[in-house]
């Protein structure tokens, strides 16, 4: 029992306060830009359900996801233009 004891009394079972880290983590920068995204982000869809429920009450159910429909396929038309890729 002496030998356990004495063994667990060495100094690598000591708990000591971790080092002071060296990184300075991401940054003021790395999150005033999040931060910046997020916010666009979110203006971005709210005006998209702005948009929406504008042309729900106006076309009703059918003519809002027609709308909709025909905006992403713009929108796919479009990156389909400006990012070329061989066909099979």
């Amino acid at each position: 029992m002496r030998a356990i004891l004495a063994w667990m009394n060495t100094d690598e079972t000591v708990v000591r306060p971790p080092e002071a880290d060296d990184e300075d983590g991401l940054g003021g920068r790395f999150w005033l830009k999040m931060a910046g995204i997020v916010a666009g982000v979110g203006v971005l869809v709210f005006v998209g359900l702005i948009l929406f429920w504008r042309a729900l009450y106006a076309w009703g159910f059918i003519g809002a996801f027609l709308v909709l429909a025909a905006a992403l396929l713009l929108y796919g038309w479009w990156h389909d233009r400006r990012n070329p890729h061989p066909t099979l």
